[in-house]
């Protein structure tokens, strides 16, 4: 069982100064749902290298137990310090795809043209394809088989508006996960702002925000089993 794990690597939160990044607990926790179930990690990123971490993903108030635990595994520490090149990887080497959030895909993944190949691939033959948070944003531009949006008819969730707004960032993302997933005629859903939700149709599986991210990392894990 091979599971590839792709971040971002824009480090630019707009035009406000400020660093983004992937969010460090919707990469280790599913990281760990994986490992634990004897999954081979492979972790990409557009650039390859060691992605960028939000900064406020790394603040006390948001740890867990598997940021906790990532933090003191040099193994996983050097493999994200390592990231391959997303545009040397083919997805058919997988046997599914799950892309962390955090602001910063909203910037590349979004119109990363090896990115939207790999999840037109993935979705194409049948292979489990889990986003969390923001990264259901990086749906925005890929096509299903007959050229319509990939996620027109199809149940999705992803950091809703009222949580970018909670988050003070409305103004400062380029566009906001709601909007563009019910613009491109997805059937979105959420969950109370911040609390876990996560919804599957078919081989896709998309997770609201941070706390969900162990809920999409199972689900697509049961797709495996």
């Amino acid at each position: 069982m091979k599971v590839l794990m792709i971040l971002t690597s824009h480090d630019q939160l707009g035009d406000t100064g400020k660093k983004t990044g992937f969010w460090l607990e919707e990469f280790a926790a599913p990281y760990y749902v994986f490992k634990d179930a004897g999954a081979d990690i492979v972790i990409a990123s557009p650039k390859g290298g060691q992605p960028p971490l939000d900064p406020k993903s790394a603040a006390p108030d948001a740890q867990t137990e598997a940021t906790k635990r990532f933090r003191a595994d040099v193994e996983a520490n050097t493999a994200l310090a390592n990231t391959h090149k997303l545009a040397d990887l083919d997805v058919a080497d997988y046997d599914a795809v799950f892309y962390p959030g955090g602001h910063g895909p909203l910037w590349d993944l979004t119109n990363d043209a090896h990115s939207i190949a790999l999840i037109e691939n993935a979705m194409a033959t049948d292979k489990p394809v889990g986003l969390v948070c923001h990264a259901p944003g990086v749906l925005k531009n890929v096509k299903a088989l007959d050229g319509s949006p990939l996620v027109r008819g199809r149940k999705v969730s992803g950091f809703t508006n009222g949580e970018e707004a909670a988050a003070g960032l409305t103004e400062v993302v380029p566009f906001l996960v709601e909007d563009a997933l019910t613009a491109n005629g997805a059937l979105y859903s959420k969950g109370p702002d911040f609390s876990p939700y996560a919804i599957e149709d078919g081989m896709l599986i998309t997770g609201q925000n941070p706390a969900s991210s162990e809920l999409v990392a199972k689900l697509l894990l049961a797709k495996l089993q």
